[in-house]
Order: structure tokens, then sequence, then C-alpha cells
């Protein structure tokens, strides 16, 4: 039954990376892909992918930064001892981005947002998430050089009380994405 699920995962990511990537064009700089690791607040380790497609528009522009965003969809899996969870997320998150006059191709940044994920197996590591369906809330800084971006973070995986209990799982995570 748990290779079946995870065939059936493997399907899902696969069709949702492809109706995600449909949609981003030929434009340089519009899609990015990121590789990830972090480890929970009780050292289960997670291990990440993703792909993100930047918001089409600006908010508050000014002479400080601006606001804006991308969506991300990733592929998750979290281990602890042969003890592993797989998910997916999608994630709108918002990005507000400064300006550095004397460093136009370095741009610092902070980042918040909150998603949606499926996970295969809600225990793990003798925590109980109780359900598939987990919300993906985060926040993180970071600095865009060129066509890299590099960011540091904090990931909170629960399902809001919809159903009990719900332990939750903290995690810190480094990323590194690649714009084209």
């Amino acid at each position: 039954m748990r290779k079946n699920k995870g065939l059936a995962m493997a399907g899902l990511i696969a069709c949702c990376v492809l109706l995600f990537c449909a949609g981003v064009g030929a434009e340089p700089g519009r899609f990015s892909v990121s590789g990830g690791y972090g480890k929970s607040t009780d050292n289960i380790d997670i291990f990440r992918i993703g792909g993100q497609k930047p918001f089409f528009f600006r908010w508050f522009e000014s002479s400080t930064g601006s606001l804006s965003g991308y969506y991300e969809l990733s592929y998750n899996v979290w281990d602890k001892s042969g003890d592993t969870t797989h998910g997916v997320a999608f994630s709108p998150v918002f990005v507000y981005c400064f300006n550095l006059t004397d460093f136009q191709h370095i741009i610092p940044y902070v980042e918040a947002g909150i998603g949606a994920a499926y996970i295969d197996d809600y225990h793990i590591a003798g925590r109980n998430l109780s359900s598939h369906f987990q919300f993906e809330d985060r926040i993180g800084i970071g600095v865009q050089m060129h066509r890299m971006d590099f960011k540091f973070g904090y990931m909170h995986y629960s399902n809001a009380d919809l159903k009990s209990p719900n332990d939750g799982i903290d995690i810190f995570i480094g990323t590194v994405a690649w714009r084209f």
C-alpha cells in the first residue's frame, strides 16, 4: 500500500509540475527552481525542491524598495531514521525587496506566505499531524545576486486545529534558487 501511495504521489507531482511549467513563457528571469535542506526543531531532516513563478505586478514602489512575490510549487521529504513523509505544497509568497543604489546586482529581501500542503503520512517521528491536509506558513530573509537567490527561513506546518491532535512541525531551512 505504501508503495502505491508513493507512485500516486509521484504522478500527482509530475502533473502539477507540468501544469505549473506550462504557463512559464519564454521571458528570461520569469521562472526559478530551488533546492533546500533544513531541520525541524526535533531533528527531522527536511529536503525540498521547488519551482517558483513570480507575480507580474509590484506594489508600494519607492526608493526603499517594492513589494511583489511568487507562487511556489514544491516537493518535500521529511525523514528521521527511516521514518519518512513525502509532501506537495503550493504557496503564494509575498516578498519585499530592498533597493541598494550602490549594489544594484545584490537585492536583499524579506518574505512571508501561507499555502496548502498534502502529505502522504501524517505520523512522523512520534508526531501526529492528524490529517493529510496541512497549512504551510513561512517567513524568511534572503538575497538575490544575478540569477541566484539565497535564503534562510522558518516554516510551520499544521492543520490549524481542523482535526486533533495538531502536533504541527517547525522547520528552519536554507534554500538556493536559480532563475531562468
